[in-house]
């Protein structure tokens, strides 16, 4: 599987921003973002799991960014509001099949696209 990831940029606090990703075929059962910041580990940002229909988030975004499908686009989108400058890093989706206890985890996804650096000025 083929991921397109898109949209990111610069963007002032408070601000909004949405990111794409794009799959060249839909042979998994989840799809996720994660981001990784200078110094910091990778975090797990949102999920959604077409087995469930249900989308999952990370304490820090949650409230803030909605995780979003296109089905027949094999798409996810992210929309990122109220942004901080905490939120600054380099943002990846991914596609696996993951169970329920393992959607936050980034060993369980086997497909990577590149990443896009989201960059939040105070």
């Amino acid at each position: 599987v083929q991921l397109q990831a898109s949209g990111g940029g610069l963007v002032q606090a408070g601000g909004s921003l949405r990111l794409s990703c794009a799959a060249s075929e839909r042979t998994f059962t989840s799809m996720a973002w994660f981001r990784h910041a200078p110094g910091k580990e990778r975090e797990f940002v949102a999920a959604f799991r077409w087995s469930n229909n249900r989308p999952y988030y990370g304490d820090s975004v949650r409230g803030r960014f909605t995780i979003s499908r296109d089905n027949a686009k094999n798409t996810v989108y992210l929309q990122m509001n109220s942004l901080r400058p905490e939120d600054t890093a380099v943002y990846s989706c991914a596609a696996g099949n993951t169970i329920l206890s393992t959607t936050s985890d980034a060993r369980a996804y086997a497909s990577w696209g590149q990443g896009t650096l989201v960059t939040v000025s105070s």
